[in-house]
């Protein structure tokens, strides 16, 4: 298992264009997605964190009028995210080191936090807090309950792990954030499962 998640990186550099033709474009995200866009104001920045190459995410916070900051640590994402978005802020790096000394009005991790340890997970959530303006959103998928499993893209295996629900609500509120939302294997989004937190201060 430790292979694996450390792996990760690796296959989604070999696979990021097989993962990108592969990549739902129907926008089941939407409804969720929308809930976000009400705590950020038109021409509000949005950090996409875990971006992948743009699509369809980013490119339906663009096309709603936010400007929006993508972080990924595959080369091969980005490449396909500057090709497509170039009006926007790309950036290689690794969301466990997160600190870009500014704040934003939405925050994304959308298939992306998961793939971290639970412990790395537990650094994450303070760092979120940090980058989020007061009554700005965070929107991100998590597991339905606490554990790990395997996933994934093209021919390689990648590490899936999550916090309790309990435990996410508890941490969240130590970093300032109050869950408005979780649902569980939503079916109306294709299974994910999914929290949407407010900045309280």
């Amino acid at each position: 298992m430790e292979d694996i998640r450390h792996g990760h990186r690796t296959v989604y550099e070999t696979h990021a264009r097989r993962w990108d033709r592969e990549r739902s474009r129907r926008l089941f995200e939407k409804p969720w997605l929308d809930r976000l866009l009400q705590h950020v104001p038109a021409g509000g920045d949005v950090l996409d964190l875990g971006c992948g190459a743009g699509e369809p995410i980013a490119r339906y916070l663009i096309e709603q009028g936010r400007r929006v900051t993508g972080i990924d640590f595959a080369a091969g994402m980005l490449d396909l995210a500057r090709s497509r978005f170039p009006g926007e802020i790309w950036i290689a790096g690794d969301m466990r080191a997160l600190d870009l000394g500014r704040r934003f009005s939405g925050i994304v991790a959308w298939n992306s936090s998961f793939h971290l340890s639970r412990n790395e997970q537990r650094q994450l959530l303070p760092r979120l807090g940090r980058h989020l303006l007061p009554g700005g959103a965070l929107l991100m998928t998590v597991g339905p309950a606490e554990g790990e499993a395997l996933g994934h893209v093209g021919d390689g295996t990648v590490y899936h792990a999550s916090l309790s629900p309990a435990e996410f609500e508890e941490r969240l509120a130590a970093a300032g954030l109050l869950v408005e939302s979780f649902v569980a294997n939503d079916l109306a989004c294709a299974g994910h499962s999914v929290v949407l937190a407010r900045m309280t201060a």
